[in-house]
């Protein structure tokens, strides 16, 4: 129940009353608040992503970016648009935060999410911004549900993505697995080798499909027979683009692992 009394707290507090004028451009200088921004505002409020959201081997929202002018991260490519809103992500950028308040432009610069309460926080913090509490509210409660409905996390599991790259129990990625019933195996230096694979194979391997189809050093080591379980680990592929960001385009991806994990 305290996720629900999370979502309300929310509703009550972060996204209660009338603030200030919605915002009428809104530019996004970083990939994940890309998709914050495609996801939350109005067509009619973008002014400009990056070029990365209109690619279709990063993010699955490239087509709806496509309607919109492009930028390369920086204050200067969208300076000419006159936003009113600048949304960026990380931090490390003062000088570019002064320069936009002395221009007028006002900017929301969020953290990288470490948990999925800051994934919470981000969608809240980007609504309110953007006057579009409405939006933020079925994504809030969506997140509240896959906890309160998570199943023990009893499946010993493994995130696999290119090289033998994986993750951390305790990290973002880890977090949303758990909400699916996959416990992420710790492993050291967050990596996974084809003799840890033939030696201890998971029960199941969650492969990131992320750039399958290029040729790379990455994509070789995924192709190798026992980087796809050698028939001892349950495959599961997985749409990589959906964990750069770890954000809210997450929720149905954990629905469907959770239904298949079962």
């Amino acid at each position: 129940m305290r996720a629900f009394a999370f979502v309300s707290a929310i509703s009550l507090v972060a996204l209660a009353g009338p603030g200030e004028a919605a915002p009428q451009r809104a530019a996004s200088l970083n990939l994940c608040t890309d998709e914050l921004l495609l996801i939350l505002a109005a067509p009619g409020q973008i002014a400009s992503v990056t070029h990365l959201a209109q690619k279709e081997a990063e993010t699955p929202l490239w087509r709806q970016a496509r309607r919109h002018r492009t930028n390369d991260g920086s204050l200067v490519s969208v300076a000419g648009l006159r936003p009113d809103l600048v949304l960026t992500m990380g931090g490390g950028a003062r000088d570019r935060v002064r320069i936009a308040e002395r221009l007028g432009i006002k900017v929301l610069d969020l953290p990288f999410p470490q948990t999925i309460s800051d994934v919470e926080k981000s969608i809240v913090e980007t609504a309110s911004a953007l006057g579009r509490q409405d939006r933020a509210r079925p994504l809030l409660a969506a997140i509240a549900a896959l906890k309160h409905n998570a199943p023990p996390p009893a499946h010993d599991s493994v995130w696999l993505g290119g090289g033998g790259r994986s993750v951390s129990p305790a990290s973002l990625a880890g977090q949303w697995m758990a909400l699916a019933g996959l416990r992420q195996r710790a492993l050291p230096g967050e990596r996974l080798s084809l003799e840890q694979l033939l030696v201890a194979p998971p029960a199941v391997l969650l492969r990131s499909d992320y750039r399958a189809g290029q040729y790379s050093g990455e994509q070789r080591w995924l192709s190798h027979p026992l980087a796809t379980g050698g028939g001892k680990s349950r495959t599961i592929v997985t749409d990589g683009r959906l964990w750069t960001c770890m954000g809210p385009l997450l929720i149905d991806e954990v629905r469907r692992l959770k239904a298949i994990a079962r």
